[in-house]
């Protein structure tokens, strides 16, 4: 008997908890196709703040899962904000796999990727329940690497759309954009760990100094101890996550990627907020 209402005790309890919200397929025109992506969208009407996420360069989705959990960890998280995300598959839609071990790459973070992210962007304008002022661009690795890109001076759409509200870049390749001048139309926060062997945060940082007085407001926030992909959704969260003065660059020893993703948290929801 015990036994019994203890299983009915956890079955009512399970089915208490609401389930994760779906994303909803869409389809983006594209100049050689459809680019297809994966859309988390706040009920009601809107206009919602609406972000752009681009994923890395493992694809967005997998063999079961359109979105893998980091990405799905991180929507949901700015869904529960009242924002719209919007993520494009730069890879799926190609018909093409993983891009972190190919040598020849058929999806360029400067060309390809850019032109997802402006596609993207004129299908959100046309859409009534994106609030067309506060859209905002959010990527990791190779993703971030393609946001650089495109929030360059040079990248600007012709149109008279409002432009991109703010950018957040994870652990870019800033390696490329620091030697070539790199400067941003809008404001742009980079993410990067201190420990990063795959990224260079001092590529970062030059690329951010040298950006001042030149461009829009562009900010690099260094997370000590912190490795490349410290922000990957199984990374178990407990008690320290931080001081509360977490969003200073290099300020306290956050010691774990776990702390580091926390006070990460804290500074997206920050500069979205602007």
């Amino acid at each position: 008997m015990r036994l019994r209402l203890t299983v009915l005790f956890l079955t009512l309890l399970t089915s208490a908890v609401p389930a994760a919200p779906a994303p909803q397929p869409v389809e983006i025109p594209l100049a050689s196709g459809v680019l297809h992506a994966q859309l988390y969208k706040p009920e009601g009407a809107g206009p919602f703040p609406t972000v752009i996420a681009l994923h890395g360069c493992g694809g967005l989705g997998g063999h079961s899962d359109p979105v893998l959990p980091r990405y799905r960890d991180w929507a949901e998280r700015l869904l529960k904000a009242g924002n719209a995300v919007l993520l494009p598959d730069s890879y799926g839609s190609r018909e093409i796999g993983p891009q972190c071990r190919v040598k020849e790459t058929h999806v360029k973070a400067r060309r390809e990727r850019v032109a997802d992210i402006a596609a993207s962007r004129a299908w959100l304008m046309k859409q009534v329940w994106v609030a067309r002022d506060r859209v905002s661009l959010i990527g990791w690795a190779n993703g971030a690497s393609a946001l650089l890109w495109a929030v360059r001076p040079q990248s600007a759409a012709r149109d008279l759309s409002p432009d991109f509200r703010a950018a957040i870049a994870f652990y870019p390749d800033c390696r490329i954009s620091a030697g070539l001048g790199w400067s941003t139309r809008v404001p742009t926060l980079v993410l990067i760990g201190a420990d990063d062997d795959v990224s260079s945060p001092p590529a970062c940082r030059q690329m951010v100094d040298g950006a001042r007085g030149r461009s829009a407001l562009a900010r690099i926030v260094v997370y000590p101890g912190a490795d490349h992909d410290f922000d990957r959704a199984n990374i178990p969260l407990h008690a320290a996550t931080g001081s509360s003065d977490a969003a200073a660059p290099e300020h306290g020893d956050f010691g774990t990627d776990a702390e580091a993703r926390a006070a990460s948290q804290k500074d997206v929801a920050q500069w979205l907020a602007r």
